[in-house]
C-alpha cells in the first residue's frame, strides 16, 4: 500500500469524498468476506486491501482468482497500514472500496417498508438495518437529513445487513405516498401496538431519537401507534431507543 493509497483510504471516511468518488469502505473480515461473496448483491468491490493471511483464505475457497478476472484491484497490505487506513483499531484482515450502486426507488410496495426521518445516530441505523433484514424487509426510506448509510460506524452496525437491505434517501413526504393509506408512525400517544391489526405491505415510520417523528410528517400518518410501557413509574421511564422501537413494532406486525 502507497501512501497516496492510504490517504485515499482515509478520504472516503468523509462524506463529501464518498459522494465526489461514487465510494465507500468497508472493513473487517467477516463484511468484507461477506460483500465478496454476495452474488446477488449491487456491490461491487473495485479494490481490495488486504494481509498475506487474508488473501491465502481467500485463494483457498477459490475467491480471490473470480475476483481478479472481475477486475478487483488487489493490494498487498499490513495489519498496520490497515488500521491507519480505515476506522477500526485493529484490522488484520482488509479493507475493499466499494462503488455506491444507483438502485432505482420502487414505484410499489409489495410488503412492509421502514421511513426513518432524521435518524442521528450511525449505530442506530445500522442496527434498524440489521433489525429489517431479520424481518424480511428489503426497503428502507430515509430523510436526507438521516446519517449517511456509508458512514463507516453505520456500515459496521449492519454486519453485513446493509447488503440485503436497499436504502433510499430522499423526500419523506414523497416516500410516504407509496404506503398508499397504510402509514403507522411511532408516538407517545398512538394506539397500543399489541391491539393493532397490521396489512401485508405499509410503511413504518420512526422519528428521530431527541424529537420523534415531526409535526409536519405526523398529519400525514394515517396511523398512531405505541408501544406501551409497563413500568412502575412511567414519567421517570425513558422512552425507548428509536431501534429498539422499530424491532418490538416490526415483530407485532409480522405476527399479525
Amino acid at each position: 500500500m502507497t501512501n497516496a493509497q492510504r490517504k485515499f483510504l482515509r478520504s472516503l471516511q468523509q462524506k463529501k469524498i464518498r459522494k465526489q468518488e461514487n465510494a465507500f469502505l468497508i472493513e473487517g473480515r467477516k463484511i468484507v468476506t461477506e460483500t465478496l461473496l454476495a452474488k446477488s448483491s449491487a456491490y461491487k468491490v473495485k479494490q481490495l486491501f488486504a494481509t498475506q493471511e487474508f488473501l491465502e483464505k481467500l485463494e483457498s475457497k477459490n475467491i480471490l482468482n473470480s475476483k481478479v478476472k472481475e477486475g478487483v484491484e488487489i493490494i498487498l497490505s499490513t495489519q498496520k497500514q490497515l488500521s491507519e487506513s480505515g476506522s477500526l483499531k485493529s484490522n488484520n484482515a482488509a479493507i475493499a472500496v466499494v462503488e455506491i450502486p444507483n438502485v432505482e426507488v420502487p414505484k410499489k410496495l409489495e410488503n412492509l417498508a421502514l421511513l426513518l426521518e432524521n435518524i442521528n445516530d450511525p449505530g442506530n441505523l445500522g442496527t434498524i438495518i440489521r433489525i429489517a433484514d431479520w424481518y424480511g424487509i428489503e426497503t428502507i426510506f430515509c430523510s436526507e437529513q438521516t446519517v449517511d448509510l456509508y458512514n463507516p460506524k453505520t456500515l459496521s452496525s449492519t454486519m453485513g445487513s446493509f447488503l440485503r437491505v436497499n436504502v433510499h434517501y430522499g423526500d419523506e413526504f414523497e416516500f410516504l405516498k407509496l404506503a398508499e393509506g397504510n402509514s403507522f408512525g411511532a408516538f407517545l400517544d398512538g394506539q397500543n401496538v399489541h391491539q393493532m391489526s397490521f396489512p401485508k405491505k405499509g410503511i413504518l415510520v420512526i422519528g428521530s431519537e431527541s424529537h420523534g417523528i415531526s409535526e409536519k410528517l405526523g398529519k400525514e400518518i394515517s396511523n398512531k401507534i405505541t408501544i406501551p410501557s409497563f413500568a412502575k413509574d412511567t414519567e421517570s421511564a425513558e422512552s425507548l431507543n428509536a431501534a429498539i422501537a422499530t424491532a418490538i413494532i416490526c415483530d407485532n406486525w409480522r405476527r399479525n
